[in-house]
């Protein structure tokens, strides 16, 4: 029983730790997009 519960809790964290992963990296990618446009609008103008 005590197993279980191990498992249960560090499945959570784990789970937790990949959602702010996630969150991060689509924080870094829509940072470069931004920077990209605003390179392009640059150039264009």
């Amino acid at each position: 029983m005590r197993a279980i519960n191990v498992s249960i809790i560090v499945a959570a964290t784990l789970a937790l730790a990949a959602c702010n992963t996630v969150s991060g990296a689509g924080k870094d990618v829509s940072s470069a997009g931004k920077a990209v446009t605003k390179t392009a609008e640059d150039v264009k103008n």
